[in-house]
């Protein structure tokens, strides 16, 4: 079965909607994904009400996830969930305060932004940008920066304003990777480590959170290269655990007119485990 465990919509850091996401995926012969926006579940909803009534059950399985932005001694550590209960109490407050945290840190950036560069930008400006309840995140603040005349393009806007050494940027406070984990699994879910290629303490960290309930790392990725597949993947089977991955689709890429949605070779195998290891969790 050909799968991607790693997209994004528009109601987080994607451009495509829910279902423009169902239909992508079937019309480049994917037949299970999960939606993975950062910090909310607000896609799955959409996207299973459009495959009903298109009737596409039977091209096409989504499941619900996320990736939960988290922090770990300075280090951004996203954690991906797959099959939790969305309604659990510690879950849904989980996401309150995830939402909260956003909106907080895009209003002291902005207000540093007049103040120090003096680019004026609404917050509801950066709140249009992004669906409705979706989850704003550093690169509607670069596009409202654009918007507003303060770069002349994006790409100039993370590098002046968009990254931990700019005197306008505000850290996000956020949870941490151990209490994301913890929580995930709590709510039946299976939490899986991504891209762990990005931090130098993937290792350590690893096996930290196994204490927690990590049960998966996410070893396919664009951005992962061969070398880097075989290491995580020999990692997760001497620590027992599940292989996921995923191209991490945000937007089709401009300068090849690709779609990369389904891009990485994602063995079929990969699917049954995460079902299988769901299905463990619940037998727990």
């Amino acid at each position: 079965m050909r799968t991607d465990l790693h997209i994004h919509t528009y109601f987080s850091d994607g451009v495509f909607s829910p279902e423009k996401i169902v239909d992508t995926a079937i019309d480049v012969g994917l037949q299970a994904i999960a939606i993975t926006d950062h910090d909310n579940v607000l896609a799955y909803d959409i996207a299973q009400k459009h495959i009903k009534d298109n009737n596409l059950e039977d091209k096409i399985e989504v499941i619900r996830g996320i990736e939960v932005n988290t922090l770990y001694k300075n280090n951004e550590v996203h954690i991906l969930g797959y099959f939790m209960n969305t309604k659990d109490k510690d879950f849904v407050e989980l996401l309150k305060n995830q939402q909260q945290a956003r909106i907080k840190q895009t209003k002291e950036i902005l207000t540093l932004l007049s103040k120090k560069e003096g680019i004026k930008i609404k917050f509801e400006d950066i709140k249009k940008l992004v669906a409705e309840g979706g989850s704003i995140g550093r690169p509607h603040i670069a596009k409202a920066i654009t918007n507003a005349g303060g770069t002349t393009n994006v790409m100039d806007a993370y590098a002046k304003y968009i990254h931990d050494d700019s005197p306008v940027y505000v850290q996000r406070k956020t949870v941490s990777p151990h209490d994301a984990v913890e929580i995930i699994y709590d709510a039946g879910g299976i939490p899986v480590i991504a891209h762990p290629h990005d931090l130098d303490i993937a290792e350590s960290l690893i096996k930290e959170l196994m204490n927690y309930g990590l049960r998966g790392i996410e070893a396919y990725h664009r951005k992962h290269s061969p070398a880097c597949v075989e290491y995580f993947s020999s990692m997760a089977e001497n620590l027992g655990l599940i292989v996921t991955g995923g191209s991490d689709f945000h937007t089709p890429n401009i300068m090849n007119g690709q779609i990369i949605l389904g891009k990485n070779f994602i063995p079929e195998w990969v699917y049954e485990k995460l079902k299988e290891e769901k299905k463990r969790i619940d037998l727990a």
